[in-house]
């Protein structure tokens, strides 16, 4: 078993065999940031076991995330339609891990990330390459530390399209971060995607 919370994820793809077994492409390294992010706010509070599952369980979200709108990283030569279905799997699959889990409050968060990332999406894509990335990163450290009224409004900006709502979401990441002691692994998360949060003023 692999202790890179995507490298897992690519090995239970393969073993499942099923329909995207033959699919499965080992990810490159340092794609696991989201879900290390994560594990070091769960692993802290309730142990390293705990912290895996929830790394396992947001890679697996982020991969169906992936599918539906931009390039996997454990799934390779899908036709558009296994894709959208193998997202709706990942999505589902992540889900039902963290149910099992019964953190309602962490449910709640990646259900509100799940829409909202649709609703980006929808619109214009000049809107989701700006807030997109920072709205994983700000809910996911929510999942890690816990939300916050900073929080909640930052969401609340995202919903109303306001124009600064990348900017809120960033700052809403950084002071889960800060709240949180996960400074440097949000710096780490927002690499792996991308998008480097200490330039976001």
């Amino acid at each position: 078993m692999r202790s890179d919370p995507l490298s897992l994820l690519a090995e239970q793809l393969r073993e499942e065999d099923s329909l995207l077994s033959p699919h499965v492409v080992e990810p490159a390294p340092g794609s696991a940031g989201l879900g290390m992010l994560a594990a070091a706010g769960r692993g802290a509070a309730d142990g390293p076991a705990v912290g895996a599952s929830y790394a396992l369980l947001i890679e697996s979200i982020r991969e169906g995330y992936l599918l539906h709108y931009a390039t996997p990283r454990v799934l390779a030569g899908l036709d558009p339609d296994l894709a959208l279905l193998a997202g709706d799997y990942l999505f589902a699959r992540g889900i039902e891990q963290l149910a099992a889990l019964g953190d309602l409050g962490a449910l709640r968060e990646l259900v509100d990330l799940i829409a909202l990332s649709a609703q980006i999406h929808g619109g214009a894509s000049d809107r989701a390459q700006a807030n997109a990335p920072p709205l994983w990163l700000a809910c996911v450290g929510a999942v890690a530390a816990g939300p916050s009224d900073g929080h909640e409004a930052a969401k609340r900006s995202l919903i109303v399209a306001a124009p600064e709502a990348g900017r809120i979401l960033a700052a809403a990441a950084r002071e889960t971060a800060r709240r949180g002691g996960l400074d440097e692994q949000l710096s780490i998360a927002a690499e792996s995607i991308g998008f480097p949060i200490a330039a976001t003023p």
